[in-house]
């Protein structure tokens, strides 16, 4: 009874919370004890909102733990989240108290083994490979001997000091290096840039040429050293370089994925300067073998040749022999021609005299034939001003005689034409309306008036029975149109 009555006391002494109160102290205790922790777990249900921050789960066998990683914290991490690889994050344990959750706040995020890493390495293979960017169809070959080498690598390490000692015992070339960084965070995007970059140079620029060749090395090391050379930027940028491009990442049992996409793969950055160009003295020499040879098949075969044109020319007959009987042989003709020529001419002139004395002088013909070719134009001239002239003459009376019917002098002698709002012709008053507007043409110009009556005058009452006799033959008189005066279209001889 004594305890029970303790029990009562107590909760009636406890302060009442509300959600928002416990879910504040509980995130407080929370961030507090967990403010810095390292947890390792498989990803699974990761997602990257259009804010750019990113969501995931971490999970093992027997639990789940909700991850998030802020979008100013995602550009850093040194591994692209995926589903399936195994990691260790680095952050703090906070709740979410909108959904009763607790989560981790991720800072970094790193491999958990060399296992999940060859794992994501060959997934990430099958990838590429399945788009095409290892097909050996997409290689391209190297150049002989490139005037200009492009070389990607970190400008402090042995790498660069290698290459450009092998390249001096070999053959000295021209060398453009782009610093980059090798390994962390940020040598993948250096790399790629650097190569994408490489590929902008302009052909022509004397300042900045354009490499012929591109290298790409670095030393040895191990899987997580190698690993910028595994990521997606850096082996598409290799796959889509139109310049020729070497790798040459680590030692020769070290494989990285822009091997595969290369065009060429050298086993060590010494082997790669190698493979970029031959050994000087070896091409010298070899250039001066060839050049003897070249030398020694062409003195040959002049040699042949002009043999061979002797004994041919051994079987030919005396051309000067033939060219001089063909010579005397031209000068016969020619002088049998021109004999032949002389003799014809002077036969048909004496022919042409005889034919010329029996013909008639047509001298008198063709003066006769001008005068009778004079007196037909006299006539012909004259014939044609009097047609023109009764033409111009039918013309006129024409001309005068619609002038006469034009309706314009029928509104002189005080008719009116009357037009309705469509500019038609109103011919009876049935035609109108009252109210109607109408247009009213005079012989000086156009009115406007309104109908107020269209009651039709009937014959009778409109017309007196009777009529002066002047004014009806007056009337007669108007109707009948004159007959145009008769022109004589016929005209004569003309000879």
């Amino acid at each position: 009874m004594a305890k029970e009555q303790f029990q009562a006391e107590s909760e009636g002494n406890l302060p009442i919370l509300s959600v928002s109160e416990i879910s504040l102290a509980l995130k407080r205790e929370v961030e507090e004890a967990f403010a810095y922790v390292r947890i390792r777990g498989e990803i699974s249900g990761f997602k990257r909102a259009a804010s750019g921050h990113m969501y995931m789960t971490l999970k093992d066998e027997d639990a789940v733990l909700d991850g998030v990683c802020w979008r100013g914290t995602a550009g850093r991490l040194s591994v692209t989240p995926e589903d399936g690889i195994e990691v260790v994050v680095t952050g703090r344990l906070t709740t979410y108290p909108a959904r009763s959750k607790y989560q981790v706040v991720i800072d970094q995020m790193e491999m958990a083994g060399e296992g999940a890493l060859l794992k994501l390495l060959e997934d990430r293979r099958k990838k590429l490979a399945g788009e095409g960017l290892f097909d050996e169809e997409r290689k391209q070959k190297l150049p002989y001997l490139p005037e200009v080498i492009g070389v990607v690598t970190s400008p402090t390490g042995a790498v660069i000091r290698d290459i450009l000692h092998r390249l001096a015992d070999r053959f000295p070339r021209h060398v453009l290096l782009w610093p980059v960084l090798v390994q962390g965070k940020e040598a993948a995007e250096q790399v790629a840039a650097a190569i994408a970059g490489f590929n902008r140079f302009q052909a022509n620029d004397p300042k900045l040429p354009r490499p012929d060749l591109i290298i790409v090395a670095r030393g040895g090391g191990s899987l997580e050293d190698l690993w910028a050379f595994n990521e997606e930027a850096v082996v598409r940028a290799a796959a889509e370089s139109v310049i020729p491009l070497i790798s040459a990442v680590g030692h020769e049992t070290d494989t990285t994925l822009i091997d595969f996409a290369a065009d060429q793969r050298a086993p060590t950055p010494t082997a790669a300067a190698e493979m970029a160009v031959p050994v000087r003295l070896e091409l010298l020499s070899e250039v001066a073998e060839e050049g003897s040879r070249l030398v020694s098949a062409v003195s040959r075969i002049v040699t042949e040749r002009a043999t061979h044109l002797e004994n041919l020319s051994r079987g030919l007959p005396n051309l000067p022999c033939l060219i001089e009987e063909a010579v005397q042989r031209l000068d016969d003709w020619s002088e049998r021609l021109e004999n032949g020529l002389k003799a014809w001419i002077a036969q048909r002139q004496s022919r042409l005299a005889e034919l010329s004395a029996g013909l008639l002088n047509p001298k008198p013909m063709i003066e006769q034939g001008a005068r009778a070719v004079q007196s037909e134009g006299r006539a012909l001239e004259l014939a044609g001003k009097n047609f023109f002239k009764h033409r111009q003459d039918r013309l006129n009376n024409l001309a005068g005689l619609l002038e006469s019917y034009s309706f314009e002098r029928t509104l002189e002698r005080g008719f009116a034409l009357v037009k309705d709002e469509q500019d038609q012709l109103v011919r009876s008053v049935r035609d109108l309306t009252p109210g109607q507007v109408i247009s009213v043409s005079l012989a000086d110009g156009s009115a406007g008036a309104t109908v107020t009556d269209n009651v039709p005058v009937s014959a009778s009452s409109s017309t007196p029975s009777s009529k002066p006799p002047q004014a009806s033959k007056m009337k007669s008189a108007k109707k009948k149109k004159p007959e145009p005066p008769e022109i004589n279209d016929k005209q004569g001889t003309l000879l």
